[in-house]
């Protein structure tokens, strides 16, 4: 499935809608302007919350937890020590671990799990400012893997206007 994310302009916090493939609103991430440390709502369009991400603030490195249905479903971090590329780890409970590698900073990255590519994202899919697809393979948890392309786009692009 191949979404569309967007970010919305002139919004307090970080606000986002993301749409399917066909251009219909499917979830929309609400931003914590007036939080400690970034906080956001991933919710379905009927406001049904499906995931809570939090910052995590004494950390070593940018490093967000994911929460589903109160419980910790993963935790999002950058690695700090890599060379002209920009690389995260969604650490998940077991052995499926993704990691996300590319041009992070310009929205042309994978996931892969087992060195196995199961999503990726490109900005070149689409025209519009400050819009980049999302394309997820069959079978893959949408709502983890939008969820980490949120905290991955907060970590390399806080300096355009998004806080």
């Amino acid at each position: 499935m191949r979404y569309l994310m967007k970010q919305k302009l002139f919004c307090f916090g970080d606000d986002f809608v993301i749409q399917d493939q066909d251009g219909r609103d499917v979830f929309y991430v609400d931003g914590r302007a007036l939080s400690f440390g970034d906080k956001l709502s991933f919710e379905d369009m009927d406001g049904n919350e499906l995931a809570f991400i939090r910052q995590k603030l004494l950390s070593w490195g940018p490093t967000y937890e994911i929460y589903r249905g109160g419980e910790l479903s993963a935790v999002v971090k950058k690695h700090l020590f890599t060379l002209l590329r920009c690389a995260f780890t969604v650490d998940v409970p077991g052995p499926d671990d993704l990691e996300a590698t590319g041009s992070l900073f310009d929205r042309e990255y994978t996931f892969a799990r087992g060195g196995h590519v199961v999503a990726a994202v490109s900005k070149a899919w689409f025209t519009l400012t400050d819009s980049y697809g999302v394309e997820i393979g069959q079978g893959e948890d949408d709502v983890l893997i939008l969820a980490s392309t949120v905290v991955i786009d907060m970590c390399c692009h806080k300096d355009k206007g998004h806080h």
